[in-house]
């Protein structure tokens, strides 16, 4: 995606009319247009030189993003809020001489405030005072004309045309006021010259402006702390590093900041970019960006991530990523990324916006009109004309969507959770079913010692020494727990002679002239070793729960059981439990055999356990589940990236693979599944938030234009002067964008507004679906079972596919008809015998 920066524009019919012209160009495969950041994003084979001539075209400015600060790291500088100090100074200068034209007009009127000696029944000296006083105001509000009257000549009106042509409509119908005053005055008609005090509108156009400036300040100040968050990432962003060269420390500016560089990071410092440790120890908080406040132990050969605080002690690093290629710099991406997209529920809005203006300024002409036909004056009738230009905002429109997107990417950002476009952010809450793949997600991925169960006579700490000696030289991921529990009892391996793998089975080696073995329990019954019958059921036991039990023996005799597992984290089933309480079915997804996956999964807490997923098979699940709701597909791992597309949402969890991160359109930062409903929970209060301003947007001009067009005038009387219309418009975009700030306060950790969804209506292809049962013989394994599913589920029309070797039966789901000798065939091309198919 090639970003713009882009100018003159003031509303969401500006961005409507940008977005229109673009999208026209030759090339141009998508255009997003951010009013919030004036911003634009375009896709496809374009050449920036045309899309800049059509932005201009449209009668704004556009310009391509430096292609130079888009290779360093990013600045807030970049979001650095400019608007609102301009808008400030405009704001004083206004009130200043609007208080004294109120002064003036409105206060020697009504409450008969004194004026100086000369002015004292002269009323043209008045008149022309304000005249004045009006004119220097519209002169310091110049930029609502310029943008106003250049869009109409543009045929694309935005708000400021509608302020514009309000503001002169009121100076224009006063000047001429103002001059038939001084007809009337020379001919000595005084009653004349007191009905025409009554027709100046100059403090209304004067307050127009004003109160416009007010509500644009307001919503400035209220928009720049929307990129609060994304400005906060950016200040993590270390200024200088700490070089060695030719033996010497040299600091240098980031930019400046090579790959293969090395650097050193002093206790209390913060690492400059991406590297690995090359000397050194440390714990490095890394909470700015996981959101973990746990310091992470590094020493030599970890990897360390820009703007994480070394906390403890002296590292030497060498640089493996800078400037947009270090974490903290693709964070930021993502984050500005979503930004610049759009969420599909915005559409309504931006097509509503696209003929708002001249829908308004048309409503205006036609409610001037009916109020002259039906006998009124003209000051009566202009009045509620220009209070139906004025009050008619569709600022509020615009901003009801990105302004909730960028603040609940914002929350996302700072507790980890990063979606990479507007689209992903809707789309999670909306969730119905949820497949999490078992390893490294809700497991840790790394297999840990579980149980010890020593034979009679022999300790704990005797069978993991002996254990630990003969596992020390295998490169089998057992083997690496065996050792990591032995080093967390502080039990060095014995060094050992003869080390032999024994392929399939186990390992044996010589330990002070004793021999030891250790595998399954295939490799004792081979060896002629007697296994305690209580410890065989008990093997047999931890077997059913999912571990696997390795038996040692030395010197023929048995010493004990150490089972193996992969562990599932500790918030795992915290985390599905919160799934389910929002009302979303939780499935695993796992290549393990049926009886370790329904033990995990039972730990877990899933409604579903779907076992002998072959990688590539996961994509195919998946395309399951959809018929049954919206999904989404938590994984970590290179194999999950297909899964991942194909789902409705894709979750990349922790670290994961770039693969997978690439895949997905979710990715959490921490290895925590909590993470999960966390990301759930923060994308449905974004959609509730937005839901409420375009409520409040669509609401305010429904009833504010009829209102001050003069609809109620002859019900309940009620009227409109154009300055209460004017300050209402002020406040409404102001009131949209402090509502998307209460996101801020938003608890992604709270269950207390978790609530279940309804069910989304399933497709009629889902209510035509039918199973088979396949009886099938010469299935003698899991990996039977794995070639059965893969030929199966490769069949068109076959969604999915549910086979066991020990039933000998494969279950097919079929969402169209199959018959049953293209079935028969599949599986006997694979060398399995097909006995009958119900």
């Amino acid at each position: 995606m090639e970003q713009y920066n882009v100018t003159g524009m003031s509303c969401a019919a500006c961005s409507a009319r940008v977005e229109k012209a673009v999208s026209k160009v030759p090339g141009v495969t998508s255009c997003s247009v951010s009013l919030l950041t004036n911003s634009m994003g375009v896709e496809g084979t374009a050449a920036p030189a045309d899309i800049v001539a059509a932005v201009e075209a449209a009668g704004y400015g556009a310009s391509p993003k430096n292609a130079a600060a888009q290779s360093a790291a990013p600045s807030a500088d970049a979001l650095k809020d400019t608007e609102t100090p301009r808008l400030k100074r405009r704001l004083i200068a206004s009130l200043i001489f609007w208080v004294v034209l109120m002064y003036f007009s409105m206060g020697h009127m009504l409450w008969n405030w004194p004026l100086p000696g000369f002015m004292q029944g002269n009323h043209v000296a008045m008149g022309i005072l304000q005249m004045l006083l009006t004119i220097i105001i519209m002169v310091i509000n110049q930029k609502f004309f310029i943008s106003g009257f250049k869009a109409l000549w543009n045929r694309a009106p935005n708000m400021d045309t509608l302020v514009s042509l309000g503001a002169t409509a009121a100076f224009g119908y006063s000047t001429y006021a103002l001059f038939a005053m001084t007809v009337a005055q020379v001919q000595g008609d005084a009653m004349a010259v007191m009905g025409y005090m009554e027709e100046f509108y100059f403090e209304s156009a004067a307050t127009i402006l004003t109160l416009i400036t007010v509500g644009k300040t307001l919503e400035a100040r209220s928009k720049g702390k929307t990129t609060d968050a994304l400005k906060g990432l950016m200040n993590l962003a270390p200024k200088t590093a700490t070089l060695l060269r030719n033996g010497a420390e040299v600091t240098v500016p980031i930019e400046q900041v090579q790959q293969g560089d090395v650097f050193v990071v002093r206790p209390g410092e913060n690492i400059p970019v991406d590297g690995v440790v090359l000397e050194g120890s440390s714990a490095v908080n890394e909470s700015a960006l996981t959101g973990e406040s746990i310091p992470a132990d590094k020493a030599e050969g970890d990897s360390v991530s820009a703007a994480t605080l070394n906390q403890s002690g002296f590292l030497r690093c060498r640089a493996t990523r800078v400037g947009r290629d270090t974490t903290l710099a693709q964070i930021i991406q993502m984050v500005s990324d979503a930004a610049a997209t759009k969420a599909p529920i915005a559409k309504i809005a931006d097509r509503v916006s696209g003929v708002f203006v001249p829908t308004v300024i048309t409503l205006a002409v036609i409610t001037t009109i009916v109020w002259l036909l039906a006998g009124q004056t003209v000051g009566f009738a202009l009045a509620r004309g220009i209070s139906v230009l004025v009050i008619s905002c569709p600022c509020a429109l615009g901003l009801a969507t990105p302004v909730a997107i960028m603040v609940g990417n914002g929350v996302g950002a700072k507790n980890g959770i990063l979606f990479k476009t507007a689209v992903s952010l809707e789309q999670t809450g909306k969730t119905e079913i949820v497949a999490l793949d078992k390893t490294g997600t809700i497991t840790s991925g790394e297999p840990r010692v579980t149980d010890i169960l020593p034979a009679d006579g022999v300790t704990e700490q005797v069978l993991m020494s002996l254990a630990a000696a003969l596992e020390q030289k295998s490169e089998h991921p057992l083997a690496r727990a065996v050792l990591q529990k032995a080093q967390e009892d502080n039990l060095p391996p014995a060094e050992v002679a003869d080390f032999q793998a024994l392929p399939g089975n186990g390992l044996t080696a010589v330990l002070n002239g004793s021999t030891l073995y250790g595998g399954n329990a295939k490799l004792m019954q081979t060896l002629g070793v007697a296994v305690p019958q209580k410890m065989a059921s008990s093997a047999e036991a931890l077997a059913a729960q999912g571990k696997t039990p390795l038996f040692f023996a030395k010197d023929g005799t048995m010493q004990g059981v150490i089972a193996v597992a992969d562990v599932i984290k500790e918030d795992s089933p915290q985390a599905v439990r919160e799934l389910q309480g929002m009302g979303i079915r939780v499935v695993m997804l796992t290549g393990d055999n049926e009886r370790t996956a329904k033990a995990i999964g039972a730990q877990a807490g899933v409604d579903e356990v779907i076992a002998g997923v072959l990688p590539d098979g996961k994509e195919a699940v998946i395309r399951s589940l959809k018929n049954k709701g919206r999904v989404a597909m938590v994984g970590d791992g290179i194999n999950d990236a297909p899964a991942l597309t194909r789902a409705d949402v894709g979750i990349a969890i922790g670290a994961g693979t770039d693969v997978a991160i690439d895949a997905a359109d979710v990715v959490l930062m921490k290895s925590r599944l909590s993470d999960v409903p966390a990301a759930i929970r923060l994308s449905r209060a974004t959609l509730h938030n937005i839901h409420e301003n375009l409520f409040w947007a669509f609401a305010y001009n429904v009833l504010g234009i009829p209102l001050a067009a003069g609809v109620f005038i002859p019900l309940l009387h009620w009227q409109m002067n154009p300055m209460y219309g004017a300050a209402a418009m002020s406040l409404s975009s102001f009131c949209v964008v402090s509502n998307a700030l209460r996101l801020n306060l938003f608890d992604i950790r709270s269950t207390k507004h978790d609530h279940k969804r309804k069910a989304h209506k399933t497709s009629k292809k889902e209510n035509t679906t039918m199973n088979k049962t396949i009886k099938i013989e010469g299935m003698m394994c899991g990996h039977c079972e794995a070639t059965v599913k893969k030929a199966l589920e490769a069949l068109d029309g076959v969604s999915a596919a549910e086979v066991s070797h020990t039933a000998g039966t494969a279950v097919v789901t079929l969402d169209k008809p199959v018959d049953d000798t293209v079935l028969k065939k599949a599986v006997e091309d694979k060398d399995y015998t097909v006995t009958g198919i119900e």
